[in-house]
């Protein structure tokens, strides 16, 4: 029997083992998040401080996105994702401890809040990357969306749970369940058997792979106009996470149960949009399925702000939920399609660092001006700010862009000559940067069809690692142009290779017509001399 298309990925196990877990694992995380932000309410009701309630969740990825993502792409994904849900579980374990025995302040919870918020921040890149391990290219959208699913889906049942559970038995009984919830996901990362890649090459250290994650971002514009159109959404969406708990409380007079009911109409929401997204891509561009987002998403803000009674704030919210979803999933796909395996994890860290940072500025934002303006307005606020972002950043496109190359010139280009056995002893403890030079000829009819070659070829060189680009032209003879770039080591020359895309091969390919069939691209180590004449003084004694 065939699955529904938005339930296609669940046909792959691997990817349907850890999926059910991450299920558990978000429902947990909604059990944790509904209590921290009702328990604030009663430690100290102020509408800054239950916001950062909001913040801290969210600060850690802010602060740790690009170091975990480059930790992710550097160790095995499955031990690493291991470690950071160790850590979670201990510390959710600390926080029920603490609110059990009645020993809960507002800064302990703030500081274990936080805390929690480092295993999130450790385990999202790498369990975003490891989506394209699990299902092939033409599910991996719908996979992400259906990962909004779960997520949303958990969030519908999750703080109606969440409310029964604190009515039960305090918040204290809803932060047992999330540490006993983390378990399902260290279970099924134990179970999970990843194949592993070698390379030949010596595994990258922490801080040159970040800056490798931060040249690939910064030489990729589909990932820069993904990270522009998720902080334009985040900035104003963040507002019902931030305040909803008082608003809630203070605004409509309600209790536990039905801050979880009105929660959890926005996942209710998210599920139905998560569901119907396949049908949307099939009809509307990724641009304008965004843009139908926010607006709905606008929408429900301004109804829950208009809102003095708990049914038309059910309906906000679901309006909420169902832009929030899709509008995730669209741009999170637009960014991840993007990125090969060895980058992915660092490059989905600063795209999530964007949307986080986003988010984390727009809780201290609407905390501030709910307590000057008050909540109901706030929304209000909060609404026009996204209708008014949009249309700022509609012009940063986020549709699939494919290259076109005729076969006459996908052809391999010239490679470098094998290095000079004098060199091979240094290269292998080389720590000087490598300087490579490609030669061309180029006739004057063709000067502009090479120069715009050249300049997509300085973002592809720029990904692959080079820390410097440029071309020059040969003031003596006008067909002659050079292009030199430099590598950091030895080592990261030799990951050129393995991090080119496609795409990046097609446009070599196209170079490749103008080069010097007599002149092979050259490669030059950065040499000290006295270094170089002490290591053959005895050669130069000899002669």
């Amino acid at each position: 029997m065939r699955l529904p298309a938005a339930l296609e990925p669940l046909r792959h196990g691997t990817f349907r083992h850890l999926w059910i877990a991450s299920v558990i694992g978000w429902l947990g995380t909604w059990l944790q998040n509904t209590g921290a932000g009702w328990l604030m309410t009663s430690l100290a009701p102020e509408p800054f401080i239950v916001a950062m309630v909001q913040a801290a969740t969210i600060m850690p990825v802010f602060l740790l996105a690009l170091p975990g993502g480059a930790l992710a792409d550097i160790v095995d994904r499955r031990v690493f994702l291991l470690g950071a849900q160790t850590w979670t579980i201990l510390a959710a374990s600390l926080l029920a401890i603490l609110t059990l025995c009645h020993l809960m302040t507002a800064v302990w919870l703030l500081v274990l809040t936080f805390s929690i918020g480092i295993g999130s921040a450790l385990t999202g890149p790498a369990w975003s990357a490891v989506v394209p391990e699990l299902v092939p290219r033409e599910d991996m959208v719908q996979a992400i969306a259906l990962n909004g699913i779960g997520y949303n889906l958990t969030r519908a049942v999750g703080p109606a749970i969440a409310g029964f559970l604190i009515l039960l038995g305090g918040s204290s009984l809803a932060f047992s369940m999330y540490a006993v919830s983390i378990l399902a996901v260290i279970q099924a990362l134990f179970v999970w058997r990843r194949g592993r890649r070698f390379t030949g090459l010596p595994r990258e250290h922490l801080v040159p792979a970040m800056r490798a994650g931060m040249r690939f971002v910064r030489n990729t514009p589909a990932v820069q106009a993904a990270m522009i159109r998720t902080a334009s959404y985040s900035i104003p969406a963040s507002a019902p996470w931030a305040l909803l708990p008082l608003y809630v409380r203070h605004d409509l007079g309600l209790g536990p149960g039905m801050y979880g009911l009105i929660l959890g109409m926005m996942g209710v929401g998210g599920v139905t949009s998560g569901m119907l997204l396949p049908v949307v891509r099939a009809k509307l561009s990724r641009g304008a399925t965004v843009i139908g987002c926010t607006l709905l998403s606008c929408v429900g803000m301004a109804v829950v702000g208009a809102a003095r009674h708990w049914i038309p704030a059910c309906l906000g919210m679901l309006l909420f939920g169902l832009g929030w979803t899709s509008a995730f999933a669209t741009i999170q796909a637009a960014a991840q399609l993007v990125c090969p395996p060895w980058v992915r994890a660092r490059a989905l860290s600063i795209y999530q660092l964007a949307q986080n940072g986003a988010l984390t500025v727009g809780s201290f934002g609407w905390g501030i001006l709910g307590g000057e303006v008050g909540i109901a307005r706030t929304f209000l606020t909060a609404a026009v700010v996204g209708v008014v972002l949009m249309l700022i950043v509609r012009g940063f496109s986020i549709e699939a862009q494919v290259r076109a190359v005729s076969p006459a010139v996908e052809q391999a280009a010239l490679m470098p000559a094998a290095p000079a056995a004098e060199f091979v002893p240094m290269l292998r403890h080389a720590r000087g940067r490598i300087m490579e030079v490609a030669y061309y000829r180029v006739e004057q009819p063709r000067r502009i069809e090479f120069l715009t070659l050249m300049n997509e070829l300085r973002h592809v060189r720029g990904r692959a690692g080079a820390v410097f680009w440029q071309v020059y032209g040969d003031v003596a003879h006008s067909d002659g142009w050079v292009e030199v770039w430099l590598m950091e080591s030895w080592t990261e020359h030799l990951r050129e290779a393995i991090r080119l895309s496609d795409d990046d091969k097609k446009l070599l390919a196209s170079v490749a017509v103008f080069q010097r069939q007599a002149q092979r691209p050259s490669r030059y180590l950065a040499i000290e001399p006295n270094a170089y004449l002490m290591a053959h003084r005895d050669d130069a004694i000899g002669s």
